[in-house]
């Protein structure tokens, strides 16, 4: 029994805040007389851990069965057509995919022409263009993009705070994807692998004292010409319908139909995982658990104050909850968002637009003496201090994760670092 606690239904379920991703239903049949039913099994407790998390569970409790070879007979048709529905459903989806495949295979060593949203210029909107797309080039990596998500660092661009954002380009850097063809000389990906690109990759060089060290992710390889629109070698791989160039954004340009990275940004991923749902990984989640787990570290049973409510406040907030936080304050000025965060795992919630004292000053009182990690999810420079001026006297830590616009100041009370608080920032996680 004891060995078989971490393939526990019951146990799996009562540490989630929402369903298991692609179970739409689990289907149980139970004997009510079943020898083991009340000293092992306990239905009712899987009842509820379900109801918990959101989980839908069929439990059919079968008058007068046992736990019989006999019982498992009566009521496998059920189950073999249960899970032959889901099959077929799954084996349609990659036969699409394996169409997709196809369609690559036809496209290797050619210049592709597709569509693309073109930004022109600061806060003109972006077009849908027809474009080409060279093919990768000695360590890089063509891709087909399959889902693009929307971060709030392509709209800081596109409207023009960003000081190194370059028009015209292709924004969009959270994607998941389908490698198309490779370059010369690249060995971790093959064409018809799933990857998500990184526009913060690390090269993994012994070399690197960055990729070598264990506080940092800022590896500098292809930084220099990733910050200047272009490939490592100085070009781009998209021109417009008149030939000429077009800028690439963080390395990524993802909201085209097919775009060209370099071969440290693939990160390689299961394709098992949907890439609807992978994209997120690309800037969102990833920097919202980063944020908790590798720049903070944050340990069972602190507390926790997130201010900002988007994707990265709501990956942290998953992030300190599956590191143990006891309590997780959620700060946003948009109620509308506190459901998500009490779902993913925030006790409390706090709209700063309804005090009439400093939000600060509000979560100091509700903790004490303030919260062990703050985070600021907002780019917005006021609220940095905010999130700093309420971690914990004497050694709360805050971390800036949200950018600002170009040419805003951070700014406290020197006193609020010498009571022992520190104040971080992190990229990417």
């Amino acid at each position: 029994i004891t060995a078989g606690k971490v393939h526990d239904a019951t146990l799996l379920l009562s540490t989630r805040n929402a369903p298991t991703p692609n179970y739409d239903d689990i289907l149980i049949d139970q004997g009510t007389d079943d020898e083991f039913l009340t000293d092992q099994l306990h239905p009712s407790r899987l009842t509820a851990a379900a109801a918990k998390c959101n989980q839908k569970l069929t439990m059919n409790m079968r008058e007068g069965y046992d736990h019989s070879y006999y019982f498992i007979a009566s009521f496998i048709e059920d189950h073999v057509s249960f899970h032959g529905k889901r099959l077929r459903k799954k084996q349609a989806e990659v036969l699409a995919m394996a169409s997709q495949l196809k369609d690559v295979e036809d496209t290797v060593g050619k210049v592709i022409t597709c569509k693309a949203m073109v930004a022109r210029g600061p806060k003109v909107p972006l077009a849908t263009e027809v474009v080409t797309v060279d093919p990768p080039r000695e360590g890089e990596v063509r891709v087909k993009v399959i889902a693009n998500a929307l971060c709030h660092t392509d709209i800081y661009t596109l409207d023009g705070h960003d000081p190194e954002g370059l028009f015209p380009c292709i924004l969009g850097h959270e994607a998941g994807c389908v490698v198309e063809s490779v370059g010369e000389g690249v060995t971790s990906v093959k064409p018809g692998d799933h990857v998500v690109p990184c526009y913060t990759p690390q090269c993994a060089a012994p070399s690197c004292i960055f990729c070598q060290s264990p506080k940092t992710n800022l590896c500098p390889k292809i930084r220099g010409t990733q910050g200047q629109g272009l490939m490592p070698d100085g070009t781009s791989r998209f021109k417009d319908k008149d030939g000429k160039p077009i800028y690439h954004f963080m390395g990524c340009s993802t909201m085209c139909e097919y775009t060209v990275i370099a071969e440290i940004s693939c990160a390689k991923i299961s394709k098992g995982l949907p890439l609807e749902k992978a994209c997120l990984f690309g800037c969102g989640v990833a920097t919202g658990l980063g944020a908790v787990w590798n720049t903070c570290k944050v340990e069972p049973d602190s507390s926790v104050a997130v201010f900002g409510l988007g994707a990265v406040g709501l990956a942290v907030i998953q992030g300190a909850k599956m590191a143990g936080a006891s309590r997780i304050i959620a700060v946003d000025v948009n109620p509308g968002k506190f459901p998500s965060a009490i779902e993913l795992g925030a006790t409390d919630c706090v709209d700063s637009s309804k005090l009439d004292k400093p939000v600060q000053n509000h979560i100091v009182e509700m903790t004490e003496w303030g919260a062990d990690y703050t985070f600021d999810c907002t780019g917005i420079v006021d609220v940095m201090r905010a999130a700093l001026e309420c971690a914990h006297r004497g050694w709360g830590t805050s971390c800036v994760i949200g950018v600002a616009a170009s040419g805003h100041q951070i700014s406290t009370r020197p006193f609020q670092l010498v009571t022992g608080r520190t104040w971080k920032g992190t990229a990417f996680g």
